[in-house]
């Protein structure tokens, strides 16, 4: 019986690791994932390095030589990422080379901090970029409006980015037109497109979480409804997605080398656990797409996943009725809800970067004896 993660990813979905750790990546355990699992890719973000950073050891040799030299605690942040992701990225470099289209990528997310600051996401996303120098790394810029126009600037300079932090199917929308304007700016100045690579991350089951709260007064109706609307919001972006492999823009850059910006389902971990713990990986099958997992969603998907493919024209149309169902009820508009979620997104990982750099400062002044800037 085929492994059902290598089966996701031979029905076109690529299973990513939504985690990093110095220790994971050392040890071979990544290294055994992506031989026995068909592992294809990695993301992380603030959270993932607050915990790995402030949760072990592994990494005060580091930070001991670099307060020693006078770094600031954001540098030596930024050293300890840098330094993981390569690796990380040596590792997937032969998953990179045979497969292409942008699986082998590992991901690294710009400071959350700069969320709202076009000019400092573009400057910190080049440098991040330039330090880890690996064709296969991935930088993670936050889809907000001011991250618009730093995802075309990057893109157009040959860096590959993974949008992250996406909840509403308009956002979505801005963004592929911002990927789409990054390779004709790029392709206008004579430099290729083809070995451009971009996720557009669609956050899933946060948005269950602020529709079940809207549904909850709602009767019968909205008990319906309940646990539906993130996929059927997902669902959405996928059809979008499908639209815009048709425009004749989209054709013209594809003639051209480009690939597609695949749709990747990220915050796929199961909150209620009433539910399955692979709700948000089961219905969310698809050709073209990525599904980038916890360390416990990918465990369960090993254990008992039933992959197949289960984004079809029906269920697109089935997803529609659900949003539709949902505005009728007049619990409050999903944009309303999704622009929430962005924001609360922004503000949980600007916490968790605030936090890493509190304890890294802590831990440098301890094993350096010697006080560390923030």
């Amino acid at each position: 019986m085929t492994h059902p993660l290598v089966q996701l990813g031979l029905l076109g979905q690529s299973p990513w690791y939504d985690f990093i750790t110095r220790d994971l990546v050392r040890s071979g355990e990544l290294a055994r994932l992506i031989r026995e699992d068909g592992l294809k890719g990695m993301t992380s973000n603030p959270t993932i390095f607050e915990k790995a950073i402030t949760g072990s050891s592994d990494y005060d040799a580091d930070i001991r030589t670099l307060a020693s030299r006078g770094a600031t605690s954001a540098e030596i942040v930024e050293s300890l990422m840098v330094a993981d992701v390569q690796a990380a990225c040596d590792v997937f470099r032969p998953v990179f080379d045979a497969i292409g289209h942008g699986d082998g990528t590992v991901s690294l997310e710009v400071a959350p901090t700069l969320a709202h600051d076009t000019e400092g996401t573009i400057v910190q996303a080049e440098r991040l970029w330039a330090r880890v120098d690996r064709p296969n790394a991935m930088i993670k810029i936050p889809g907000t409006r001011e991250g618009l126009a730093a995802i075309t600037h990057c893109l157009a300079k040959g860096i590959n980015v993974n949008v992250t932090l996406l909840f509403a199917v308009s956002r979505y929308r801005e963004v592929v037109d911002a990927f789409c304007r990054g390779l004709e700016q790029r392709a206008a100045a004579g430099l290729p497109i083809d070995a451009i690579h971009s996720v557009a991350s669609f956050f899933v089951s946060r948005v269950d979480g602020q529709a079940n709260a809207a549904l909850a007064g709602a009767g019968e109706a909205g008990a319906a409804l309940r646990n539906q609307v993130a996929i059927a919001n997902a669902v959405a972006a996928y059809a979008a997605f499908g639209e815009t492999l048709l425009t004749p823009r989209w054709q013209a850059l594809a003639a051209k080398g480009a690939k597609a910006q695949r749709t990747l389902w990220a915050s796929t971990s199961t909150k209620d656990p009433s539910l399955s713990d692979v709700l948000y990986v089961e219905a969310l099958i698809a050709p073209d797409t990525v599904n980038t997992l916890p360390p416990e969603t990918f465990r369960a998907y090993a254990d008992h996943g039933d992959p197949h493919v289960r984004i079809t024209p029906a269920t697109e149309a089935d997803a529609a009725r659900t949003l539709a169902a949902y505005d009728a009820l007049g619990v409050g508009s999903l944009a309303e809800r999704t622009a929430f979620l962005e924001a609360d997104g922004v503000a949980k990982f600007a916490e968790s970067w605030q936090q890493l750099l509190d304890r890294v400062e802590q831990k440098a002044g301890t094993l350096s004896d010697r006080p560390v800037a923030g």
